[in-house]
């Protein structure tokens, strides 16, 4: 027995020193997962956190040697970051069974920008801002906030982290969301709105957890958080609205409308997805979206929980629409 459990924990360093070896990342590669010289590049995973079941071993498996291939700077979420009930504390279990223990790789050891999602909001979402102060990559500051970047030419992305769930009028009469929707919307909307006005930012993009505009199993029901926030993203030119909210892939987009919406949900469980007017790609697989900018580009690649390149779309902007330097 002693020589089993000493052959068990040579075996298990053994794993270990594969997946920390540069060895393991040349074994194990995203093909067509181009590299663009002087992109900042992040990484967007959404509904994620079911104690590694369903498909989210293998995507966080992905997100790693993705973060290697593209050197990513922080990993967004969408939302609903614990199932199916948020957590409970900042000593929770499921903080280690399914964050910690989940995403242990070496590259993705870099900040993570959480928003919440309506999961989140059924337990102790205060908690998920506290771990900030327990977790050194766990960044969450606040419900909402903000974060801007600089690019290689000298322009800016501004990126705002927003909290959709207070937000959200179908929320009004759900007793399980009461707590949410009774912290009121315009405190929020007013900070958006500033935010957005005063940007002199190359792109300006938001990430929240309810998509506007939905391929899968919540289309035609999302009007009420459009109605919401298109209006004010639209008003100030936003480039991209990314949520989760839906267990898939998609990027949506209105003909002759410039707003690019994507969803990045598929990091655990899917749900199958349709195809209609607005949408431009809708996948019902585990995966995450990798985003890249320049200061001419703005790229949305998304990969699968195979480690696939399953779709790409790239939005550009001449380098002379720009307003200087954005705010934090």
């Amino acid at each position: 027995m002693r020589v089993l459990l000493l052959l068990f924990a040579f075996l298990s360093l053994t794993c270990e020193g594969q997946t920390t070896s540069h060895d393991y990342y040349q074994q194990h590669h995203i093909n067509n997962l181009e590299v663009q010289d002087n992109a900042f590049n992040f990484l967007v995973v959404g509904d994620w956190g079911r104690n590694g079941h369903f498909y989210q071993r293998d995507v966080a498996k992905w997100m790693d040697i993705a973060s290697y291939q593209l050197d990513a700077e922080f990993i967004a979420t969408t939302g609903d970051n614990f199932y199916d009930n948020g957590v409970a504390s900042v000593e929770d279990p499921y903080w280690r069974t399914s964050y910690e223990d989940i995403y242990h790789q070496p590259h993705l050891f870099v900040d993570w920008h959480p928003v919440l999602g309506n999961h989140d909001y059924r337990g102790n979402w205060q908690a998920q801002i506290d771990y900030s102060k327990v977790s050194r990559r766990w960044e969450m500051p606040a419900q909402y906030y903000s974060k801007t970047v600089k690019l290689e030419d000298d322009t800016t992305a501004l990126i705002l982290f927003i909290d959709t769930n207070p937000l959200n009028p179908d929320y009004a009469t759900e007793a399980k969301y009461h707590q949410a929707f009774a912290q009121g919307s315009t405190k929020q909307l007013a900070w958006i709105n500033t935010m957005l006005s005063n940007s002199n930012a190359k792109w300006n993009i938001v990430i929240g957890h309810h998509p506007l505009y939905s391929s899968g199993k919540r289309y035609g029901t999302t009007s009420a958080i459009k109605n919401v926030l298109e209006p004010i993203l639209h008003q100030h030119d936003v480039d991209a609205y990314i949520a989760g909210h839906e267990h898939d892939l998609q990027h949506n987009q209105l003909p002759d409308d410039a707003l690019v919406h994507i969803v990045s949900g598929g990091g655990s469980e899917v749900r199958p997805v349709g195809n209609y007017a607005f949408t431009r790609f809708a996948k019902s697989t585990g995966g995450f979206v990798a985003v890249s900018l320049t200061g001419r580009e703005l790229r949305f690649t998304f990969i699968d929980h195979n480690g696939e390149v399953i779709y790409q779309h790239n939005v550009q902007k001449p380098n002379a629409v720009t307003k200087g330097t954005g705010n934090e």
